[in-house]
């Protein structure tokens, strides 16, 4: 749930730039976007949130995430294959979840087995106890 008031989704119009990439057939359920359009126009403005994505498979994802967080985006982390790795994996989750309660007082949830969500300052988790 957000803090403060927040208006709707804003729209971006895409336009079809890429004359080489493959047609969609009818029927189709997955649309890569993120194939589709690598850089598309997507303009910050002030209060506006973004949901990133993010799949970690070593120590070296940590620093763009916790950028992401705590520029107010939140994001859903999956664990890849630092997920075989105790260690790796420890140390991870520990340092993300210092960064995102401890220095911008956000929070980190778990999303089952493999996954965290991770909320900037700006918005809260309900839980019911």
């Amino acid at each position: 749930m957000a803090r403060g008031k927040r208006e709707s989704p804003k729209w971006i119009e895409v336009s079809n730039s890429d004359t080489q990439r493959e047609s969609l057939g009818p029927g189709q359920d997955y649309h890569d976007l993120a194939s589709s359009y690598p850089d598309a126009p997507v303009p910050r403005i002030v209060g506006d949130t973004v949901i990133r994505r993010a799949e970690l498979q070593d120590l070296t994802g940590i620093s763009e995430i916790m950028n992401w967080v705590s520029e107010g985006d939140i994001v859903i982390v999956k664990m890849g294959e630092i997920i075989n790795k105790d260690l790796e994996l420890n140390v991870a989750v520990n340092k993300i979840q210092r960064f995102v309660e401890d220095d911008i007082s956000g929070e980190v949830l778990r999303l089952g087995e493999k996954r965290l969500l991770l909320l900037p300052s700006s918005f809260s988790s309900t839980t019911s106890t």
